[in-house]
Order: C-alpha cells, then sequence, then structure tokens
C-alpha cells in the first residue's frame, strides 16, 4: 500500500497534479482513495462532481473524499473536550463563546491528518493520494504528532497517578471536578494514534511527499524551504513537479519577456533539486479539470514512470558508530542559518524557523556533541568518546 502527499505554495495546482496522479493511477487497475484536508476543498471542482466527507466513487477503481476536519475533530474529542468544556463552564456557563475556546488552532487540522491512518490501517485501498494545505499549515501539520506524543508520554503518567491519590482532595478544596479516568484513557487512545500516524508518516517503503511548485523564483524558494524542513523532520520527499509552464508557441509577442524569466526559473529547478526526480505540466488551452482532461494529463506528466512507486530515496540520518558522527541531511540550509544544541540525551536542531527536538541515536547515548561541520548540504555532527 502507498501513501503519496502533495505539498507546496497555495495556487501551485496541488490538487489538479494529485488528481492528475489518482486517474493514473487507478487507470494501472489499482484502487485509489484521494482526499483533501485542505479547509479550501477544491476536489469536486477538479472532477466535476459533487464529492462528500466520505468516500465518493468517481470510477469503479477511484474514489474521492473531501475532509470534514469538525466531524474528524468531534470523533477524536470524546471525553477530553466535555471535560474542557466543564472547567470552561464551571463559573461562566455555557455559550457559543465556550465552543469558540474549544477550537485550538490547528486541532481539527490535525485529526484530518489521523484519518490517513484509519484509512490506511483499514487496508480497504491500494493507494491513498492525499492533497494537502499550502506550505505553512501542511509543515504545522506534521511537526504535531510528534510533538504531542512526546508531550503527552511525559505527562500524562503523572497526572494519572496524581488524580488517583490526591484527586478528591483537590477536587475539594479547590471546588474544580477533577477529570474522570475515561478522560486519560482517551488522551492514551489519541496518544497511541499519534505515535501510529508518526511511524505512518516515517515508513519511507509507504509514504511519500511530493513538492509542486511553478518557475516564478518566489514559489522555487518557498519549494526549497519547504523540502529541507520535510527533511529536517525527517519526510521523505521523492519528487519535485513543476508546474504551470508556458509552451514555447504561447510565449511569442506580448510574453517574449517572460520566455527568460522562465527558463531562469526552470534552471534553478534543475540545479536546485539535481538529483530529484523532476515531473514538468505545460500549461493546457483550458482549464485542467474533468476526469478525461486529469487522465490525459497524468499520462503525460509521468511519462513512462510508474507514479505509484518511491521515485526516489535520500539518507536522511546516517550515524557512523566508527567515527562518532551523524549526519542530517539539510539541502539548501546556510550555515549560519542552522541550530545546534544537546540537552542531556535529545538534539535540538533547528533551521529558519523551524525547529526539531528528537533522541540522540542510541550509538551515542550519554555522549556530549564534540563539534559539528555543514557542507554540500550535510550537517556533520561529532561526539565525544
Amino acid at each position: 500500500m502507498r501513501v503519496i502527499i502533495y505539498t507546496g505554495k497555495g495556487g501551485v495546482g496541488k490538487t489538479s497534479v494529485a488528481a492528475a496522479t489518482a486517474c493514473t493511477i487507478a487507470e494501472q487497475g489499482k484502487k485509489v482513495l484521494i482526499m483533501s484536508t485542505d479547509q479550501a476543498h477544491s476536489l469536486g471542482d477538479s472532477f466535476d462532481c459533487k464529492v462528500e466527507k466520505d468516500p465518493t466513487r468517481i470510477t469503479d477503481n477511484l474514489f474521492a473524499m473531501e475532509i470534514d476536519s469538525v466531524a474528524e475533530g468531534e470523533k477524536a474529542w470524546g471525553n477530553l473536550k466535555g471535560y474542557f468544556k466543564e472547567l470552561l463552564t464551571l463559573k461562566g456557563g455555557s455559550g457559543i463563546e465556550t465552543e469558540e475556546l474549544l477550537v485550538f488552532p490547528g486541532l481539527e487540522e490535525l485529526f484530518s491528518m489521523c484519518k490517513i491512518l484509519d484509512l490506511y490501517e483499514s487496508g480497504e485501498y491500494d493507494t491513498i493520494i492525499v492533497d494537502c494545505a499550502p506550505t505553512g499549515e501542511t509543515l504545522s501539520l506534521l511537526k504535531y504528532p510528534e510533538r504531542f506524543a512526546a508531550m503527552i508520554s511525559k505527562v500524562l503518567p503523572f497526572k494519572k497517578a496524581g488524580v488517583k491519590a490526591v484527586g478528591p482532595a483537590v477536587e475539594k478544596l479547590m471546588k474544580v471536578p477533577m477529570p474522570e479516568m475515561a478522560v486519560f484513557d482517551d488522551i492514551e487512545q489519541l496518544m497511541d494514534r499519534m505515535l501510529r500516524l508518526q511511524n505512518l508518516m516515517l515508513d519511507r517503503d509507504v509514504v511519500s511527499l511530493r513538492v509542486v511548485t511553478t518557475p516564478e523564483k518566489i514559489v522555487i524558494n518557498e519549494a526549497k524551504h519547504n523540502f529541507t524542513c520535510l527533511y529536517l523532520y525527517g519526510y521523505h520527499v521523492d519528487a519535485v513537479i513543476v508546474n504551470h509552464i508556458y509552451p514555447e508557441q504561447a510565449m511569442e509577442g506580448y510574453f517574449d519577456k517572460w520566455i527568460k524569466k522562465q527558463e531562469e526559473g526552470l534552471l534553478q529547478i534543475e540545479e536546485s533539486f539535481s538529483e530529484v526526480p523532476k515531473f514538468r505540466v505545460e500549461l493546457l488551452p483550458g482549464e485542467l479539470r474533468t476526469l478525461e482532461v486529469l487522465s490525459r494529463v497524468g499520462k503525460t506528466l509521468f511519462g513512462q514512470q510508474d507514479p505509484n512507486a518511491v521515485l526516489f530515496r535520500e539518507d536522511i540520518y546516517v550515524t557512523d558508530p566508527a567515527e562518532n558522527t551523524l549526519r542530517v541531511y539539510l539541502p539548501f540550509a546556510g550555515k549560519d542559518e542552522l541550530v545546534l544544541k544537546q540537552d542531556k540525551n535529545e538534539l535540538i536542531l533547528g533551521v529558519w524557523n523551524e525547529q526539531r527536538r528528537f533522541p540522540v541515536p542510541a550509538a551515542f547515548v550519554g555522549k556530549d556533541i564534540a563539534g559539528a561541520k555543514f557542507a554540500e548540504g550535510y550537517l556533520t555532527i561529532r561526539f565525544g568518546e
């Protein structure tokens, strides 16, 4: 089974490219589900039909769904939401303001990502294609499972034991209701889902992320930023799709000046993502929508390449116990843009405005960082003896 996730800056055509990929794979005889986690759903527009929150049949092998993040959030919150609501209404009463306070930024979108896990574990489909929200939101979502699971795993055992031991006394003294054990059960189940989701997302044999860009410099720069941050968090990018390429015959007359700009942009993409497979989509005479057009573009886009395959592999983290080194692949980052710290047996690695905390590899547990060097896209961290 495969999970292929499309991400990129808003407006680059992720939905169309994802839909074209889904059509191509479905025509190979595989059962495909394409799903959208973007709140501004447009899958229905691409297929020129109504797409529901549950899988909608497009063809015999192709299904589509636009996730209802509110409904997924209601399923996942369970007793936990009820407890928070009880706390918020303890003094002020209930009302629409309380419901608004219970909508934590990003949480509903995270539950949308959990839907990917549920569908994967169901084993009902051969391939799941995911049309993600624009870059910034996608990066936020992909950070959630690791951070949420780490936080809960540290806090939950203590809190649960504490409630059992002193909960009744605190409840009587502070006049604040203590959570029922069912609340902790919900948190444990949610934590387990986060861990399973994280393990799935980091499985390079199953999950591939593909970055969609256009030849404009500002979009290319964001694609490079996106590419690096995805590698920072250990996610596997196996292709870059270049969309909205103007055909030569369309660049005459008024658009003459755009020829050079587009050539410069395409050259920058070739140089920047030199090792990663790149696929191009030329601008069509009409809209990229309807099943017929999507199917035709999917075939042209990938040519003889199988879009369902893992198209590229690059080792993100490479440990060398003999040399006491850990290499981390961070393409496009600059030496001055990196932050490296150690907190006991955890490493804190940052680039630009992104920062990740992860365990020191087992081979180096108990050792301190002795030095670091950044060259040719790799940060080499050396540990002491």
